[in-house]
């Protein structure tokens, strides 16, 4: 097995750090909306380790398709993606099904990427100055 690239977990814990940023303030609104429960905690976690999983096996996969041709590398991203997707659905239906997760705290981490990721170009901006 290739060694992880070190860009690839750089920017994995990037996401990380703003997923639990994201999911602390998720529960903070739990909290003052008397809402909060075990299972609100468990739901955040179970999306954090979706979100968070789903962006390292994206990097992993990207890292693997720079080093094939460009038909191959497209066959790579694209079979990977339907993998994760169906990852994701699954891990998130169990998520809704069990009792045990609160579905709102399953879903939204899902997106806490997303968000990440239109943050960091003002991060990268004060970096270069």
């Amino acid at each position: 097995m290739k060694k992880t690239d070190p860009t690839v977990i750089k920017e994995t814990k990037y996401i990380a750090l703003w997923c639990i940023i994201f999911s602390v303030l998720m529960q903070a609104v739990y909290l003052v909306a008397s809402l909060w429960s075990v299972k609100v905690l468990l739901g955040n976690l179970l999306g954090l380790v979706i979100s968070v999983g789903n962006f390292f096996l994206l990097g992993l996969t990207v890292q693997k398709a720079v080093t094939k041709d460009e038909k191959e590398a497209k066959t790579v991203m694209k079979l990977s993606q339907t993998y994760r997707n169906l990852g994701i659905v699954v891990l998130v239906g169990l998520g809704i099904i069990l009792d045990c997760f609160d579905t709102v705290a399953v879903i939204l981490p899902v997106f806490f990427p997303r968000i990440a990721i239109v943050f960091r170009p003002l991060f990268d901006k004060k970096a270069d100055k």
